[in-house]
């Protein structure tokens, strides 16, 4: 049974989130609708990240297996015939070994958060960015990132419903840049609690606001309580980048 690994990347503000759900369309029943559509057979696919509703990917990595083998430039072809009203792109596709696992296999997750500092309105970026009106101090908000880069209890900046066996993860990389009156946020790590970027980015406005210093940050995460945390930065302006994996 072959086993193809995919790169995708999607537009989540049309979606509930990755996962199949009673509420609406997401990005995985899409993808095996499609993979029905082209060879018959149902299909399921994991992905590297369970990314939340409003959520964007640029590079996500997925997996499926097929009871019989397909072309490559077939697979990616008849998928993107069936995505490509729906706000989802193959970039990619590679056969790949029957232990290879997307989520599991991932070794490092890499997101994006897209804040554009400007008064006026969103117009092509609406829906793709979090729109910050009153000025930032994006120095500030990178010293103070640095506060919660490495192996901490994230306690502080994990969702309620998170589901991870441990709130203590390691984080590798937290890079906070201006281009304009775009800020990025990046972040790096093997894997990430629920809304925790999100979460880190609503902190972090607060320090580029002025109402928060590098020590409050420290506090927060010391604090190991979900109510130390600043507000939790709206889906809009999330990205999935990449997931890595072993050669």
């Amino acid at each position: 049974m072959p086993r193809y690994k995919l790169l995708l990347e999607y537009d989540g503000s049309r979606f509930v989130g990755w996962q199949t759900q009673a509420n609406g369309p997401s990005v995985q029943s899409a993808l095996e609708a499609a993979i029905l559509s082209f060879c018959g057979e149902e299909a399921r696919v994991h992905a590297a990240g369970r990314t939340d509703a409003g959520v964007h990917a640029l590079g996500m990595a997925a997996h499926f297996d097929l009871a019989a083998p397909r072309p490559i430039e077939r697979i990616e072809g008849a998928l993107n015939f069936y995505l490509c009203q729906q706000g989802i792109a193959v970039l990619g596709a590679q056969e790949v070994p029957d232990d290879f696992h997307a989520r599991f296999s991932a070794i490092r997750r890499t997101y994006l958060y897209r804040i554009i500092n400007r008064r006026a309105p969103l117009t092509l970026d609406r829906g793709k960015a979090w729109q910050v009106p009153v000025p930032l101090d994006d120095e500030a908000m990178h010293e103070a990132a640095q506060r919660l880069v490495g192996k901490h209890d994230f306690t502080t900046f994990r969702h309620a419903q998170c589901q991870a066996a441990s709130p203590v993860k390691t984080l590798d990389h937290l890079v906070v840049e201006r281009d304009g009156a775009e800020i990025f946020i990046h972040a790096a790590a093997r894997s990430f609690l629920h809304h925790q970027v999100r979460s880190m980015v609503g902190t972090l406005k607060l320090v580029g606001e002025g109402k928060w210093s590098a020590d409050d940050v420290t506090k927060a995460l010391q604090a190991r309580d979900r109510a130390a945390c600043g507000p939790t930065a709206p889906p809009d302006g999330l990205y999935f980048v990449a997931a890595d994996y072993e050669r």
